[in-house]
């Protein structure tokens, strides 16, 4: 039991981790994503983007470490879900890691072509997809259903606290669809889709690295060895 709860600290820590990088490298992008041609032509703020690319890489790393951490706990529920938490965290990186070439993409054509601003535009903009694919469309599935199902079910957390998970997921999931096909702009109302999943995964990220996981939930009474539930 022991060795459980300092599990579930470090994976709320590592939850913590990638909500301070991620809004802190998205808050430093901003100068790219927002003007790309503007900033391939000006004075530009290059170690401001290096920085913001060692955040995202720190953030992938704290994506994966979350999902691997919880791997040997969560599979005592199922190994299915478990697994399938895993895959979301690593095709989410995936894009992650795409989108970071594409901000250091447009800092490159500032150094050596000020002049193509439409390709920075380009990248900016590729950027943007990258986004919305991988945290826009892959986390509603992995930190939302995948994640809060196995919370709820195995009562590792309070099963209220899940249930955000659980509503927050589909929504966050139609906010972005939205925003594929036009039906809204990113920055309408509809952002207000963010909201559930967001306090989702900062509650959860707080309560197990404050408190652990529920010392009461089934898996973690069930003995070492036991059979797992497929």
């Amino acid at each position: 039991m022991s060795s459980d709860q300092k599990t579930a600290r470090v994976f709320g820590v590592l939850f913590l981790i990638t909500f301070i990088t991620s809004i802190a490298a998205l808050a430093l992008f901003q100068s790219v994503l927002d003007d790309p041609a503007g900033y391939i032509a000006g004075g530009g703020k290059d170690s401001q983007i290096y920085l913001g690319a060692f955040l995202e890489f720190l953030l992938i790393i704290a994506n994966v470490g979350t999902a691997v951490v919880l791997y040997p706990i969560a599979k005592r529920q199922s190994k299915t879900l478990a697994i399938g938490y895993v895959a979301a965290r690593i095709i989410e990186c995936v894009f992650l890691a795409a989108g970071i070439i594409f901000v250091l993409g447009v800092v490159s054509l500032r150094q050596d072509s000020p002049d193509a601003a439409d390709l920075a535009v380009s990248l900016a903009a590729l950027k943007d997809w990258s986004f919305l694919f991988g945290p826009g469309f892959v986390v509603p599935f992995g930190n939302g259903l995948i994640l809060g199902y196995l919370m709820y079910t195995s009562g590792l957390v309070p099963r209220r606290m899940a249930w955000l998970g659980l509503i927050g997921g589909p929504l966050l999931l139609i906010g972005n669809l939205g925003v594929l096909f036009d039906w809204w702009e990113p920055t309408s109302a509809a952002g207000l889709l963010v909201a559930p999943e967001f306090l989702w995964e900062l509650s959860l990220g707080i309560y197990s690295a404050v408190w652990g996981f529920r010392r009461d939930a089934p898996i973690l009474r069930r003995a070492h060895g036991s059979v797992s539930p497929a």
